[in-house]
This record gives C-alpha cells, structure tokens and sequence, in this order.
C-alpha cells in the first residue's frame, strides 16, 4: 500500500496543515496586528506630548528656547525639533535636541503639518530606521516635530515572530510524531476489524471481532461482531435446513420411488393400491407443503408478497380453523374447540391470516402429546383484533422462546415433522399485515396470539399501520 495513502501519513498531514495555517495566520494577522497597535500606541503618546511642548515652546524667549527644546526631549523621551518654514518642501532647523541626529529639513510629516495647518502624524523611514513622528505648526511660520524611534519596540516584535516560527517548526515535528503515532495506533486498529471482515466474507464466523475501544472503532467493531453472531447464526441455521430439507426432499421421494416401483411390478390386490396411493397422497402433500414454504419465504424476502387490507371476521375465522383441523385433532387424540367467539372484526387479508392460523393450528396439533386440549379464542383489546391458540402442552423450553421465530429454528426435543419455516413466515405475515404474532409459554400451557388491526363499523380498507403490540394476556 502506498505510504502516503495511508491514514497515518494523512492525519499527520492534516496536522502539520493546521499547524502551518495556525502559524500563517500568527504571521499575517496577529504580528502586524502587534506592529500597529505599538505604532499607534507610541504616536499617542508623542501627540499628548506635542501639546504641552508646543505650549511651552510658545512661551519661551528666544534666549531660551534651546534648554526648553532639549528638557522637553527628556520629559517626552523622544527627539524634539523646532523648525523654520523656508518653503512649502523645505524647512531649516531652528532648535534641536539632538542636534547629532539625522536631518529633518526634507521631514514628510512636518511638511503636510505646515501644509495644513494642523497637526498631523505617521511614520517615516531615515537611514533604514522607522519613526513615529508628530508635527504641530506654531506661530510666525515655525514647527514643532516630535520623533521617537520604533526600532527597540519593532525588534522586540520580531524576536516574538522568530520564537513563535521556531513553536511553530517544534509544533510540527510534534505533530508528525503525534500524528503519525496515534494514527498507526488507528490503522491497526482498522486493519484487525479489515482482517475480521475477510474473514467474514470467506465464511469464517468462527473468530470474534473485538475491540477494546470506547470510540467509533470501538462502535464498529461491536457492531462486526453483532453481525459476524447473526450471520454465524444464520449459516449454522442454513446448514440444519440444507440437512432438514435434503432428508424432508429424500424421504418422500424415496417412498414414491418405492411405491412406484412396487406398483409396476407386484400384483396388488385393490385394497393395498388403495393403502399404497394413500401413502402416496400423503408424500406429495409434504412435498407440496415444503415448496409451498419455501416459495413464501422468497416472496417475503424479495418484498413481493401482497397482502389486503380489508375488514373480515375474526371469529368466523377462528370457527374455520376448528373445522378444518377436527379431524386431524381427533386422529391424534387432541379436544380443539372455540371457547370464546366475541367475532371482533380485524383489518388485513383474510386468506393470510387464514394462512397463519394453520401454522399455529398445526403446531399445537403436533408438538403437543394426545389427550391435550387446543383452544381457539378470539378478543378485541386496545385497538387490536386478537386470534389466539392455547394448548396445554409442556410448554416451550425457556431457551428455545427467543429463537422460536428463527428461521429453519426447530425446537429441541420436539417431533422433528416440518421445516422450521412456519413460525418464521407467519410472524412476517403478520408483520405485512400491520400486526404480530406473540408468544407466552410457561411449564402448563403455550398460547400463541395473532394481533391485527381493529375494524370500526364504518371502516372500509384503511392503511395498515407498522407495529407490533406486546401481549400481555394469560388466559
């Protein structure tokens, strides 16, 4: 991989960015800034010393105007001048206090003071020095001139520009190493969850994903690990189905080859032909059921499966089941009556939650031993239309409850008939419908509770809501 591309060399960049465009901004804001406010700072206090220069100028003797220039260039710790007026671009020193200084006869300030007749101030450069300067007119054509030099103060600024370049050149060597140090930290990071994620694309769920992090990393890799539990949990479900559906596929097919073959060639009296296509009849009808189930199922995941949202009675519904199941119920021993038939009316499509009814049905019919009693009973609470199917069964195993609407999931223990699809497509049934199927299982009985929407009278075919109530009903 190319070292520049990597985070590491990125997040150092980015910092040695930031640090260069914090120094840039020092450089091009805040130092001049320094620079002007110094200025602006020793040309007010040349100016309130201008005033009371001026006026003490004013009313010194000629005789004496040398001592007063050079006292007030101490007071004022700046250069005092008083200069004559020659013409508008010369001016000839009359009074200086440092008379060894360079010569203001040409000074740029004192100049646009006797120009305009007002007082005026700025800088000026002379033998590459800089100065603040303040001039004021006096009376009968002369000026005063105050200049004080900014060198002691602008270099004082410019050690403060080398100190912060030489933070600033520290500041990003430090944030190479830093950078660069906590992003590989970072990288190695990314490269295990990189690893976990091959591996989980080549089918290799059995490594977990972790992270010790509390950050976003730490985030995602517990969300790899969540998904690496689901798909590890739905490959070994995957495998049980190829394993269930190949010995649900095999049995039937080897028995209609078998009966076929014996059919061809014995000589059967009618009654065993009889026996023989009865047999028969029953294999298809599994193999019917199971590509019945596994059409559903596709439909479901592909998002193709239409449901109707129109009312329908509930009780009739529940009073259909028990006809249907009658017969198989008293050929395996069970009692399956109606007990309560309040027929409250539900939104959704009739012949799907027919179709969830049969599951639930058959299930009680099957996972639970002779002599037990399935009850079928009907209730209208909160809004919702409620079909439930109670038997008293054993109950469902404490540890089975949370997978039982798992895909290809098939209680331990139980009567291994079936798939392990049907409780897994009713509850997606039901969640197309707007409603849910519900489970409450203890050691004595097991009820399972179809929920749809409520019907008012004058309601047609309302849009089914997404949600799914929690039951909380023992009957």
């Amino acid at each position: 991989m190319n070292p520049f591309r990597s985070v590491g060399a990125r997040l150092s960049l980015a910092l040695v960015l930031v640090v260069a465009a914090a120094l840039a901004l020092v450089d091009l804001i805040v130092v001049p800034s320094l620079q002007r406010n110094l200025i602006h700072a020793k040309t007010t206090q040349l100016r309130e010393s201008a005033k009371i220069v001026a006026a003490q100028v004013s009313r010194a003797a000629p005789f004496t105007i040398d001592d007063v220039v050079r006292g007030a260039g101490e007071t004022a710790s700046a250069r005092v001048v008083v200069l004559s007026v020659l013409n508008s671009r010369s001016l000839l020193t009359y009074s200086d206090s440092n008379p060894r200084s360079p010569d203001v006869g040409s000074d740029r300030v004192a100049l646009r003071a006797v120009g305009s007749g007002a007082e005026t101030f700025g800088t000026v450069e002379r033998r590459e020095q800089r100065y603040a300067e303040v001039a004021r007119p006096l009376r009968n054509g002369y000026v005063l001139l105050l200049s004080a030099s900014l060198h002691d103060s602008l270099a004082n600024i410019n050690l403060v520009r080398r100190r912060l370049l030489i933070a600033g050149l520290i500041a990003l060597g430090a944030s190479l190493l830093v950078g660069y140090g906590a992003a590989s930290v970072f990288a190695r990071r990314i490269r295990r969850l990189e690893r976990a994620a091959d591996r989980i694309a080549g089918g290799d769920f059995g490594e977990p994903v972790s992270d010790p992090g509390s950050d976003e990393l730490g985030e995602l890799a517990r969300a790899f690990e969540r998904m690496r539990q689901r798909l590890a949990g739905l490959e070994r479900a995957r495998r049980e189905f190829i394993a269930n559906a190949s010995h649900e596929l095999r049995t039937p097919l080897f028995s209609l080859g078998g009966f076929l073959e014996l059919m061809e060639n014995e000589e059967l009296d009618p009654a065993t032909q009889r026996e023989f296509l009865e047999s028969m009849r029953e294999q298809i009808d599994r193999l019917t059921k199971l590509a019945t189930e596994l059409l559903d199922l596709s439909r479901l995941d592909a998002g193709r499966m239409h449901v109707e949202a129109e009312p329908f009675d509930l009780g009739a519904l529940a009073r259909r089941l028990a006809h249907e199941f009658r017969p198989v119920a008293q050929g395996s021993g069970h009692q399956l009556e109606v007990v309560d038939d309040s027929a409250p009316p539900a939104v959704g499509d009739e012949e799907r939650a027919l179709q969830i009814g049969r599951i639930l049905v058959e299930n009680a019919l099957v996972h639970t031993p002779a002599g037990t009693s399935v009850r079928l009973w009907t209730e209208r609470r909160d809004g919702r239309a409620l079909l439930a199917i109670e038997d008293d069964g054993p109950g469902i195993p404490t540890q089975d409850v949370s997978q039982i609407f798992e895909r290809f999931y098939r209680v331990g223990g139980a009567t291994a008939t079936g798939s392990g699809l049907g409780l897994a497509i009713a509850r997606e049934l039901a969640g197309l419908m707007g409603g849910a199927v519900e489970l409450r299982s203890d050691a004595e009985r097991t009820i399972f509770v179809l929920t749809l929407p409520a019907a008012r009278r004058d309601q047609e075919a309302p849009k089914i809501p997404r949600e799914n109530d929690v039951l909380e009903h023992a009957r």
